[in-house]
């Protein structure tokens, strides 16, 4: 197997990871418990504030992740856990050498990153036609079409921008999303000057042999932009899924501490990969990543205590093998 001799992580626990434990939380709130019940987050009733996002935040930056995630400009009584990322990125300031990067829904969360200070920020569009016809009453390649406005006003105030399309190997409502429709939405994102896109599994329907193909082909009609991989754990696929990717050549993903996170249009979806165990897998393998896994696990477990429940991570259960090697040799 052709693997990379270095990839680079972006961490994404403090958005993608925290950001449905509000959202589900204030759903439930309204009266649709059964979300709650059925994601299985019923417990989730802790909401981290800023300095305690911050001492995360800290933390991961202290354990030298090169790009970081931080939150997401989304309304607050939508997702709860989003509400304090302007004071975050406030007091976080300019970190050198860390990109800290936020979601973004439209051109007002552009002005929100404006005025605390954000440099990186991240629109989204879904790869479900179904689904963006049903929420928007738009096709994808429409959605990204109305982003013009705020590639403009971003890049007119300094800040960095680029696109995720969520679901473009598959989603519950069409099955298989076909490569002529991903293609669709990446001519899309190019058309109005976004040319680094994130191909994010939110439906955790991706399998390696499919995710190997799509790679191989975006990468080789479109050597203009630059590529992320995120993929959610649900059926237990994603690591076999970033080492399919990897075989393809694509070196940059996104992961989160604990395995945190989860889709709440889509039932039973689970966390995105374990930070963790991606750094475990690239240890074991010689892929540098010039991240120390030891204070990932740190701050995994100190969340864990925070939260006060079991995460998806192989390596918070069963240890580093290294750890059990040396444990069986004392």
């Amino acid at each position: 197997m052709k693997l990379p001799s270095s990839i680079t992580l972006c961490e994404v626990g403090l958005r993608d990871g925290l950001q449905l434990v509000g959202a589900l939380l204030h759903r439930a709130h309204v009266g649709r418990v059964e979300v709650r019940l059925r994601y299985g987050l019923q417990n989730e009733t802790y909401i981290l504030n800023t300095e305690q996002k911050l001492e995360m935040l800290r933390g991961l930056i202290d354990a030298k992740f090169p790009v970081i995630e931080v939150g997401s400009f989304m309304h607050p009584r939508a997702v709860p856990q989003m509400a304090n990322t302007d004071e975050v990125f406030k007091a976080i300031g300019d970190v050198p050498g860390v990109e800290l990067r936020a979601l973004i829904p439209n051109l007002r969360g552009i002005q929100r990153a404006i005025d605390c200070g954000c440099k990186k920020v991240k629109l989204n569009v879904s790869a479900s036609r179904q689904h963006n016809l049903k929420n928007l009453n738009m096709t994808p390649e429409e959605s990204v079409a109305g982003f013009a406005s705020c590639v403009d006003a971003a890049v007119e105030n300094g800040i960095a921008i680029s696109g995720s399309i969520s679901m473009p190997f598959a989603s519950p409502w069409e099955g298989r999303i076909t490569e002529e429709d991903v293609d669709a939405i990446i001519e899309a994102y190019l058309k109005v000057g976004i040319t680094e896109i994130s191909l994010s599994d939110t439906s955790g329907m991706a399998v390696p042999n499919q995710v190997y193909n799509l790679c191989c082909h975006i990468k080789e009609k479109y050597p203009q932009a630059t590529w992320w991989l995120h993929f959610h754990n649900t059926r237990g696929l994603a690591m076999a899924n970033i080492m399919a990717a990897m075989e393809a050549g694509m070196d940059r993903f996104d992961s989160s501490f604990g395995g945190l996170g989860g889709c709440p249009f889509v039932p039973g979806a689970a966390g995105n990969i374990s930070t963790e165990d991606v750094l475990h897998l690239c240890e074991e393998s010689g892929i540098a990543t010039g991240i120390d896994i030891t204070k990932v696990i740190e701050l995994s477990r100190k969340l864990k205590e925070l939260l006060n429940h079991d995460m998806d991570s192989y390596i918070l259960r069963a240890g580093r093998s290294c750890d059990l090697i040396q444990s069986n040799q004392d």
